[in-house]
């Protein structure tokens, strides 16, 4: 922008510098005005001649002083922009309080029948663990008041000579209280604080090691390469490497996303005639059946091997579905079967990528690609979510990978040697996460496994915390489910004993049962205590320090969320709530630990990413045979007619912790504890806002 040559401009008459006619005095400035950003920039001018400055043989003398008016613009450049930003948290406040409002007005909460069955837990045993936390709420409440009177009356200076000194009165009682609580009370809370303190620090040491041997594979650049490259390009086609691949795309109801997956996985860069696909729909709504089917006939027109099965008998949730699937006779005539769940888009080489490694690599028996992400950014639950994977894939799933050969497959975005499936046993359906179970069973038996960092497959992520929470009630329930099944063929298998001990106590008491226990025992349940309870004593670097490194630690594999690293450290602590009730009910088999409940998709996808899954030939030619990219992307990104039948609700569970945990951070102030009140005072906001269902989607 050019500098303005008005009020502000030095302009002077033609006449010369000195005393020909009126001129303006001051210094050129140029004002960007770019809200809510504003910023001035002075430049220079050699007429400026303020009362303090004169020139002596053509030379100036003395610095240039300061525009009293320029000064003045700054001071009200910075006070807009101040204003803006104060206008912007105050128009957040008033949005968060009006939807807050809408919420509790609503009245829906998640004891509601509907959302019972959906979540997959009983009434029963949600009715006993929001008891067992609403007592622990009224107590808490009712130990504030004590502490509170006690404080108002200067009883506090009894805490020191109460098991020495009688009193009489309501002092007696208050006295009698605190022998009681220094001699039973607090021993036991203090007993379980360094307990979990201990398991807290095994599983940092072990979130530790995982991030060093992370940083020695970059170091390093270590990277999972074929025994034997394939040659794709070769002039003799026989010379290329192209087994017999098939391709499982299993579906439930989900008609958000059925197209652009089918699509997808239609245009793999691979042989028509090395490839097939199957798309395995047990959806039960006629009107999905339908177009899906018809999706799939458009396909086989343009010439794709691709073919629908249906079941009748729709037992067994994903698991049945993929053993129905193979147990198709075809299936001999295939070696490896790449699965994709509803909502993932391989990009069209991904086949060239994975396959390869299983040459000359017999004991290979599953190739892993990792998860990217289509709205990673839609709000601030998705953004989390991305830390939380990115973690996992570039963490965990990579070091486990190149380390031991063994990792959880992820359900989806794999492929499989058949042979290696078979001899597991196949597919089975006593658990909800049969692909951690069909993995666990493959290493027992020998097989080994690579994960591919460097090859992606775009997904989505829950955009709603009512979808989330389901999801990962099924992601902590099924692990302990599996680990009670498979413990004694753990114990049995002729493996080496460090990889037994790796299954039985990292891979499933570690990192499956241990860390969600001690995320709300330690910081739901014993901080808020030892509030109350102040002879127990909880370091401020457990409560503190620890944490945030592990949240950096946690958030390194993803830099650009790093403004989200204290919601990410709240919000994790928040959902231990979620994660421990599914741990233990799949651990004792409460409740309806084996629903499964599938996770609603958004069908979020831009119209140049289903316009690139077209052939060559489709993208300048429509045919009635040829899929309608064009209608699928505006049927994408028109709005739905079902999303007005979603609605937020309230959850009592985390509703019952923030004000246990508020309360807990009131009765801190009284024992001047720093720390500990700002964490229990956030943490019981983030209780809050998860509570009221206010950090995901939100439903007008």
């Amino acid at each position: 922008m050019a500098p303005w040559s008005g009020l502000w401009g030095g302009k002077l008459a033609a006449g010369g510098g000195g005393g020909g006619g009126d001129h303006y005095r001051g210094t050129p400035v140029v004002v960007k005005m770019e809200n809510p950003n504003w910023s001035i920039s002075e430049i220079s001018s050699p007429d400026d001649d303020d009362d303090e400055e004169f020139l002596v043989g053509g030379r100036r003398k003395g610095g240039r002083g300061k525009n009293a008016k320029q000064i003045t613009w700054v001071l009200l450049l910075k006070a807009h922009r101040a204003a803006g930003c104060l206008a912007s948290l105050a128009s957040a406040a008033v949005a968060l309080g009006a939807a807050a409002r809408r919420r509790v007005a609503a009245g829906r909460t998640d004891a509601d029948a509907s959302a019972a069955a959906a979540a997959g837990e009983s009434p029963v045993l949600r009715s006993r663990f929001y008891a067992f936390i609403r007592a622990f709420v009224v107590l808490s409440v009712l130990l504030l008041i004590v502490e509170l009177g006690a404080y108002i009356n200067g009883w506090d200076d009894l805490a020191a000579s109460a098991l020495a000194l009688p009193v009489i009165g309501v002092e007696s009682l208050y006295a009698s209280w605190l022998r009681f609580r220094a001699t039973y009370v607090a021993p036991f809370i203090q007993f379980l604080t360094d307990a979990c303190v201990v398991l807290f620090l095994i599983q940092s040491a072990d979130r530790l090691i995982q991030c060093l041997g992370c940083f020695y594979i970059h170091l390093k650049r270590i990277k999972p390469n074929p025994k034997s490259p394939a040659l794709p390009d070769a002039e003799d086609p026989d010379a290329a490497y192209y087994p017999m691949v098939l391709v499982q795309i299993p579906m439930c109801n989900e008609k958000e996303v059925y197209q652009q997956s089918i699509a997808a996985v239609c245009n793999l860069d691979w042989p028509r005639s090395n490839f097939l696909v199957q798309v395995l729909d047990d959806s039960d709504d006629p009107t999905t059946q339908t177009l899906i089917r018809e999706e799939v006939l458009k396909w086989q027109q343009n010439g794709a091997r691709i073919v629908y099965r249906h079941r009748v008998l729709r037992d067994g949730y994903k698991a049945g579905n993929l053993k129905s699937a193979m147990s198709c006779s075809y299936v001999k005539d295939y070696e490896f079967v790449a699965i994709f769940d509803a909502d993932f888009q391989p990009n069209p080489d991904f086949l060239k990528r994975t396959v390869p490694h299983f040459k000359d690599n017999d004991e290979l028996g599953l190739v892993q690609a990792r998860w990217s992400f289509v709205n990673k950014d839609e709000n601030l639950l998705t953004r989390l979510q991305n830390i939380n994977l990115c973690f996992h894939f570039e963490v965990e799933q990579q070091v486990n990978g190149i380390f031991l050969n063994f990792f959880g497959f992820n359900g989806t975005a794999g492929v499989w040697r058949i042979k290696a499936l078979d001899d597991s046993g196949g597919w089975m359906e006593r658990t909800t996460v049969e692909d951690m179970d069909i993995a666990v069973r493959a290493h027992l038996r020998g097989w080994k496994f690579i994960f591919l960092n460097d090859v992606e497959c775009q997904c989505e992520l829950p955009e709603s915390y009512e979808a989330y929470r389901k999801q990962q009630h099924r992601w902590h329930s099924g692990p302990m489910q599996l680990f009670r099944l498979c413990l004694p063929d753990i114990i049995k298998c002729k493996i080496v004993f460090w990889k037994k001990a790796n299954l039985i106590f990292l891979f499933f008491l570690l990192r499956k049962l241990i860390l969600p226990f001690y995320s709300f025992t330690l910081f739901c349940i014993i901080l808020p205590m030892t509030m109350f309870v102040p002879e127990a004593e909880l370091p401020d670097w457990v409560v503190c320090y620890i944490p945030a490194l592990m949240s950096l630690l946690n958030i390194l594999p993803s830099p650009k969320s790093f403004p989200f690293i204290i919601p990410y450290l709240l919000f994790e602590n928040t959902m231990s709530v979620t994660k421990f009730n599914a741990m233990i009910s799949g651990l004792f088999q409460l409740g309806n630990a084996y629903e499964w409940v599938v996770t609603k998709k958004s069908g979020r996808s831009s119209e140049g990413d289903l316009i690139s899954l077209a052939p060559k030939e489709l993208k300048h030619q429509k045919t009635e045979s040829a899929p309608n990219l064009d209608a699928i992307a505006k049927e994408q990104s028109a709005p739905r007619k079902d999303v007005k039948k979603k609605h937020n609700r309230i959850y009592k569970k985390e509703l019952a912790l923030s004000l246990l945990l508020l309360t807990a951070a009131a009765r801190s102030l009284l024992s001047k504890q720093g720390i500990h009140f700002y964490f229990l005072l956030f943490q019981g906001i983030s209780f809050l806002l998860v509570g009221l269902d206010l950090i995901g989607e939100q439903i007008e």
